[in-house]
């Protein structure tokens, strides 16, 4: 994955270069010929969206910006932009905004603009070589994972499976994928013991491919752009399996218990300091739905992302 990120820079680079020699970009955005910095944290989860909206922007709209996208989690992410002077321009979060966080950003002042960019399910994933746990009910995800429930094996989830030990893995506590997982799905119940959590999901997509017996969970995106190492289980929420697609990942949709908004948060005040903040803010909600297609999410509404554009826009002229 890191040698894709790699190649796609110098592809980017090389772009550029192209753009520059030919007189520059579109400047289709807010503004023209603008220059500086953009610089965005957060949510693993939210990552490649983010990254694919910065890369656009750099070759389509702004060469002389850079689009800054880092991927410390959502949680350490608000710690980078919850600070005193001015932090990250963007917080990329797989969750909200907590009351805590937001109490910070007043004592800070800071106004914080949350933008809901797309909508993601939680996928429970597996290796290519289970094949017996196609399908599991809900519950039975949650047994895999709780404490309480004893499951060690994975004949102890049903009668049939093979009598081999679960290996469970997971994003750790800095991503809103663990706190969403914990919090909604789990009801704050504790995980069993031994459940190997990561900050990377590239090591989380390896560890997996490595183990026969591992189930792991994150978002569908990261599923989405390695279906050749993985196989996605089928969930029943009382209806019938449910495979997590593009189609069933909707807020009323059939994957819908698994199912959760993500978003980026804005500093307004970084955002009317820096145009090139404001015309990226702009620009990624205009982008939005054409992105998140392209990288494992299902679009919100469009009129949604139209009322934060048409918010955005009411910056730009203040």
């Amino acid at each position: 994955m890191k040698y894709c990120r790699t190649i796609k820079i110098i592809m980017m680079s090389i772009a550029l270069l192209i753009l520059g020699a030919c007189g520059g970009g579109n400047n289709n955005g807010t503004g023209a010929g603008l220059e500086g910095s953009v610089v965005i944290d957060g949510s693993g989860t939210v990552f490649p969206l983010m990254s694919k909206l910065a890369e656009d922007y750099m070759i389509n709209e702004q060469e002389n910006v850079s689009v800054e996208v880092s991927r410390a989690g959502t949680s350490a992410g608000f710690k980078k932009f919850l600070v005193e002077g001015g932090g990250t321009d963007f917080n990329n979060a797989s969750r909200k905004i907590k009351e805590e966080e937001l109490t910070k950003a007043e004592e800070l002042g800071i106004k914080v603009k949350e933008l809901k960019v797309a909508l993601d399910g939680i996928t429970i994933v597996v290796n290519k070589e289970n094949d017996w746990a196609t399908e599991l009910t809900q519950q039975e995800v949650v047994d895999i994972f709780l404490a309480s429930a004893g499951k060690k094996n994975w004949s102890d989830v049903r009668e049939g499976f093979p009598n081999e030990p679960i290996k469970r893995y997971g994003p750790n506590e800095n991503h809103g994928t663990y706190e969403f997982f914990w919090e909604t799905i789990m009801k704050e119940q504790d995980l069993v013991e031994g459940i190997n959590l990561q900050q990377d999901y590239a090591t989380l997509v390896d560890l997996v491919t490595k183990d026969r017996n591992a189930i792991a969970f994150f978002g569908y995106g990261y599923y989405a752009s390695n279906t050749d190492k993985l196989n996605a289980i089928k969930i029943d929420f009382g209806n019938g399996p449910v495979e997590p697609s593009l189609d069933t990942i909707k807020e009323d949709g059939a994957y819908a218990p698994f199912t959760r908004p993500v978003f980026t948060y804005l500093n307004e005040g970084n955002a009317q300091a820096k145009p090139q903040v404001l015309d990226f803010a702009i620009y990624a909600m205009k982008n939005a739905e054409t992105a998140a297609a392209e990288t494992g999410f299902a679009p919100i509404p469009a009129a949604e992302l139209q009322a934060s554009v048409d918010y955005l826009e009411g910056l730009n002229q203040q």
